[in-house]
């Protein structure tokens, strides 16, 4: 393949790039976290007054899930164009479509104001999130892993990943700060709005300094040898989603497995979690939130860390530690919770976030390496985020319906434990990436590339 459009950036410009990342994923994720949370606490009263309180749960989390459906469609139709027009467009686009869904929520009325139609319209504006969404994290792992070098790309590409912690954090807290701010009748009548009003402003400064960055070099190497291609009368270019479907449909199979644990897990411990600490350990809202409020912080200060630790051992080993982890945590982590005290419900939130962050660090590294450069968004987004239909979309839900029909943890153990064995069948099954060269990586699975680049691997 032809040398780099650029010189490699500075540690400086690369700060920029990644701090572009960070930002706009934590704006996004803050927007889609915060749908989660208000689920569980006040949606069922303001959205869904007519049913039993778990059932309004069930119905609230079944809108939650939604957002999950749109994702994939995200995923095609941001991956498609940001193969085909850049990252940085495509990353622009999908902060501003999150940012408005949210803001409109905070507009919307309730049940007690316009009937069937409140639910209708929230339900609306969580698909514009979840295809926002689904467009966003391929678009902006890829542009701090095109923009670095092989040798620290795990500890770089892991920064835009501690944007789910951060907009996690970001959510929790707003939410946790208003709970103890208002009486729970002024919180549940206006209070709740300001959180996803605030959207307008973060978003804001989210475009500024996203605008501020370059396109990826990498990508851009690769549209001039595209077009120069067309230039010489060469075959015309396939359609990356049809690409990566001849090319690398196994790579795409190894992501979706390996976002499962990752994928589920994550979501027990931090959005289901506000129901089962609220109604089988009987513990307050704000001790829930703030006990996911700490964990949080100390899972965005964990993946930088297990992103290094990536870059020094493989992609893989380190994603089996928290593959592992976080099945093995399961049944203690139930346990703690039903002790009823703050400290073992921290405790359980804690390290369960630190097993996840041990998958979630190496995964944008790990996703990214897998893909050519002209399918990169494509591949790396698909395989992410069809994954997350059948993983973070009916987590919650499944997780309140197992409580409410068997009054035990046990069942929501096992079902994550089951996603972990799936996750570490995938990961085993995947080649190790960490020495890949994403200039270099043109159509990587045809066999005597698939060979070269083993042997790369093995000199590395």
């Amino acid at each position: 393949m032809a040398a780099s459009a650029s010189a490699p950036p500075t540690t400086r410009s690369l700060k920029r790039i990644v701090a572009a990342s960070l930002i706009g994923t934590t704006i996004e994720w803050y927007d889609f976290f915060l749908y989660g949370s208000a689920a569980a606490l006040v949606f069922p009263k303001l959205f869904f007054p007519e049913s039993d309180p778990l059932v309004g749960t069930l119905l609230s989390f079944l809108t939650y899930a939604v957002g999950f459906a749109a994702r994939p469609l995200g995923a095609l139709v941001f991956g498609h164009y940001g193969d085909r027009l850049g990252r940085k467009k495509l990353l622009v686009l999908s902060l501003l479509l999150m940012g408005g869904a949210t803001f409109a929520i905070g507009l919307l009325p309730t049940h007690a104001t316009v009937g069937a139609a409140a639910p209708v319209l929230l339900t609306v504006l969580r698909l514009v999130q979840g295809f926002a969404l689904g467009g966003e994290w391929g678009g902006a792992v890829l542009l701090v892993s095109e923009h670095g070098d092989a040798k620290r790309r795990g500890f770089w590409a892991s920064w835009p990943q501690t944007g789910a912690p951060a907009g996690q954090l970001l959510a929790t807290g707003v939410l946790s700060a208003l709970t103890a701010l208002l009486s729970d009748s002024a919180f549940g009548a206006w209070g709740w709005r300001i959180p996803f009003l605030l959207s307008g402003v973060l978003v804001i400064v989210g475009l500024w300094i996203r605008l501020s960055v370059d396109e990826s070099p990498v990508f851009k190497a690769a549209l001039a040898q595209a077009e120069a291609r067309k230039g010489a009368a060469e075959a015309a270019e396939k359609m990356p989603l049809v690409a990566v479907l001849r090319h690398h449909w196994r790579d795409v199979l190894i992501a979706m497995g390996a976002r499962m644990a990752e994928n589920i897990s994550y979501y027990v411990i931090t959005a289901f979690i506000l129901v089962y600490a609220t109604t089988a350990a009987e513990l307050s809202k704000q001790t829930a939130l703030n006990a996911v409020l700490i964990a949080s912080a100390i899972h965005f200060a964990v993946i930088p860390g297990w992103g290094a630790l990536s870059d020094r051992f493989g992609r893989k080993p380190i994603y089996l530690i928290g593959a592992v982890g976080v099945g093995l945590w399961m049944f203690p982590f139930f346990a703690l919770i039903d002790s009823r005290s703050f400290g073992s419900l921290l405790l359980a939130v804690t390290v369960g976030l630190i097993f996840h962050g041990a998958m979630y660090a190496p995964q944008a590294a790990f996703f990214s390496e897998m893909f050519a450069t002209r399918m990169r968004y494509s591949g790396a987004s698909i395989g992410a985020q069809f994954s997350s239909v059948a993983a973070g979309a009916p987590a919650p839900l499944i997780a309140t319906a197992l409580l409410e029909n068997y009054h035990s943890s046990t069942l929501i153990s096992l079902y994550v434990i089951a996603a972990a064995l799936i996750t570490v069948l995938a990961v085993v099954c995947a080649k190790e990436t960490r020495h890949r060269d994403l200039e270099n990586i043109e159509a990587a699975p045809e066999p005597d590339a698939a060979a070269a680049v083993a042997a790369d691997a093995r000199t590395a």
